[in-house]
């Protein structure tokens, strides 16, 4: 399907010279360049440092709530005093679990004054995942918001829980006296002075600071070691990217414990001296209305967000608002396009990459649907490399070594590991996990002894050096001898008329090679599933092969909590009546329409 969108956009504006596209990405390797991990200044220091420089200036809202840098610093201190007075140590590991509040900033920015290490958890999950979340990173100790206090009622583990109170969110008191002690209250009757640098003695730069979870759309997420440089470096590459400065207002409704809210938008924020608004969770209705109310300048999204937002019906103002910068990645070119035409032309840095990635990619040029560009590789520790989807293996050529993928080929992204002294850029600081760790590391790529982090993702390159997102290693599958990709079949069907959300996966067919494809489709309240619009709609867009040959309507989608479609149970289902009470559906090319799943229409498809 990939020669489907190579020019997914025939309004895209004229090219940029590759020259221009580097001296931009030259900005963002002159800003990670000043970081060593050997430094002693860290986050602790980067928090005091914005403290001194920007003390008057807002550094989080909340509702009606405005906390200022001097004041984050203060509360931080207090939250540092508090755990150090209970046996908080550098290199200590202490999990948090709160929701997108203020006490978030306090707690973290606390520990990293103690110079302990962050376990950011997980708010949306309880029993055996959250147990699996503490055991993974050996966190004996948890600060835990009131409002999540239920997620460990519901829990097994020996962790000691300290209390940090909510008062939009108490907790029954059987629930507050599982904590073994009140740390919010104990934080509010200590200094809020800073802690003296001798409790961060020997800390440095290239230390784990955070312990941060990916997403886990496929199985149990792994915990990603990220070191003080890589959050500082963070900020300071996507500073110089986006041009944020004190005057901006960044909006964060994506998790914090996600990396996409802590790394990117928090970092960011902080290194430019610019304010973060916190919203709990997201929300369609209030968006806008924020985005007006305090002036939101930035902000961090996942492709979903986006096209949630443009299912609410227009408005007279749509184009009435301060929103100028957006960061973020699985803008489908589609959604791009029609986001712009509604809201207006704005600074769009959709890019690729992970929470443990050692190399990325970013759009500077706004090419609509572009995750980013490599203008010359010789510059970047990024290669794609060629990938058997039928096979699940890298082909290798007669001299033994991996082969670069071509032109418009879908190859699996991999990042050269970097081991330079000092240096942290290009390095993978992997999982917790030894064992993780050494499987995403491909060894003699290119040649022997080489180490290359592996993506499990397919991009490919177009002549010009830009770079689409294909799909998922192990989401992409081989239907009637041909590669789909789920990714593009869900974008080109993203904009059916009533649908709230599409997952697009495959699924085994008895005495069929490969697997067919499935879409789980989401309709908003009050809209029925059309069976012959979808019909038309795949048609129109898709080669017949990739077309969904099923189509599942449950009532809401199973998502994680930074908004990513999960197909993990989906998958597991498949089409099977037995497992599956939701309305089923199959394509039927005769009828023009996707017909009810019976074991008569299904024989019909398959064997006619």
């Amino acid at each position: 399907m990939a020669e489907r969108m190579s020019n997914p956009n025939p309004s895209t504006p004229a090219l940029v010279s590759r020259e221009a596209t580097q001296a931009k990405l030259d900005l963002r390797s002159v800003a990670a360049a000043r970081y060593r991990a050997s430094q002693t200044d860290a986050i602790a220091e980067c928090i005091e440092a914005r403290a001194r420089a920007h003390g008057g200036r807002p550094a989080l809202l909340y509702g009606d709530e405005r906390c200022t840098y001097a004041q984050l610093n203060a509360a931080a201190n207090r939250a540092a005093h508090a755990l150090h007075a209970q046996g908080v140590r550098r290199g200590d590991v202490v999990a948090l679990c709160l929701e997108n509040r203020p006490a978030f900033f306090e707690v973290w920015l606390g520990l990293m004054k103690v110079g302990a290490i962050a376990v950011f958890l997980n708010t949306n999950v309880r029993g055996k995942p959250l147990a699996h979340e503490l055991t993974t990173t050996g966190a004996r100790r948890a600060v835990v918001g009131e409002e999540c206090l239920a997620l460990f009622a519901e829990t097994e583990t020996d962790a000691m829980l300290w209390l940090w109170a909510d008062a939009e969110h108490p907790a029954p008191p059987a629930q507050r006296a599982s904590c073994a002690l009140d740390l919010g209250a104990l934080a509010a009757t200590v200094p809020d002075t800073d802690p003296p640098p001798a409790w961060r003695a020997g800390l440095t730069a290239g230390d784990p600071a955070v312990y941060i979870f990916t997403s886990g759309t496929t199985g149990l997420p792994k915990a990603a070691i990220v070191s003080h440089a890589r959050w500082l470096i963070t900020g300071d590459v996507m500073q110089v990217t986006t041009g944020i400065g004190p005057q901006d207002c960044f909006y964060a409704f994506l998790p914090l414990y996600h990396g996409a809210a802590s790394l990117s938008a928090a970092a960011t924020a902080f290194t430019a001296g610019a304010s973060l608004l916190l919203r709990r969770k997201f929300s369609r209705r209030a968006f806008w209305p924020d985005v007006r109310r305090h002036h939101v300048t930035a902000c961090q999204y996942v492709g979903e967000i986006c096209r949630f937002l443009l299912t609410e019906p227009p408005r007279a103002d749509d184009r009435e608002h301060s929103l100028r910068t957006m960061v973020g990645a699985g803008l489908a070119p589609e959604i791009w396009e029609q986001w712009v035409d509604r809201f207006g032309p704005m600074n769009i840095f959709e890019g690729w990459g992970a929470t443990e990635a050692n190399a990325n990619v970013i759009n500077v040029d706004n090419r609509m649907g572009s995750c980013g560009r490599v203008p010359f590789w010789e510059k970047t520790n990024l290669r794609l490399v060629r990938y058997d989807v039928e096979r699940g293996i890298h082909p290798r050529g007669v001299d033994g070594f991996m082969q670069l993928a071509g032109v418009d080929e879908p190859g699996e992204a991999i990042g050269m590991i970097l081991d330079l002294p000092d240096i942290v850029a290009g390095r993978f600081e992997g999982y917790t996990s030894p064992e993780a760790t050494a499987r995403k590391t491909l060894r003699n790529v290119f040649r022997e002894g080489d180490a290359w982090w592996s993506s499990g993702d397919l991009l490919r390159c177009d002549a010009d050096g830009y770079c689409w997102f294909v799909d998922r290693i192990g989401d992409t599958f081989r239907w009637n001898s041909e590669n789909v990709s789920t990714t593009e079949v869900a974008d080109q069907l993203g904009d059916f008329p009533g649908m709230d959300s599409i997952t697009v996966y495959g699924v085994q067919v008895p005495d069929h090679e490969g697997r067919a494809g499935m879409a789980a489709v989401v309709m908003h309240d009050g809209r029925a599933f059309d069976p012959k619009a979808f019909w038309r709609l795949a048609s129109e867009r898709l080669p017949r092969y990739a077309a969904p040959l099923f189509v599942r309507v449950p009532p809401a989608a199973d998502m994680t909590g930074n908004y990513k479609l999960r197909k993990v149970d989906l998958q597991r289902e498949g089409y099977d009546r037995a497992q599956v009470a939701d309305p089923l559906y199959v394509r039927d090319d005769a009828a023009q329409a996707y017909l009810p799943l019976t074991s008569e229409t299904l024989g019909r498809v398959l064997h006619g």
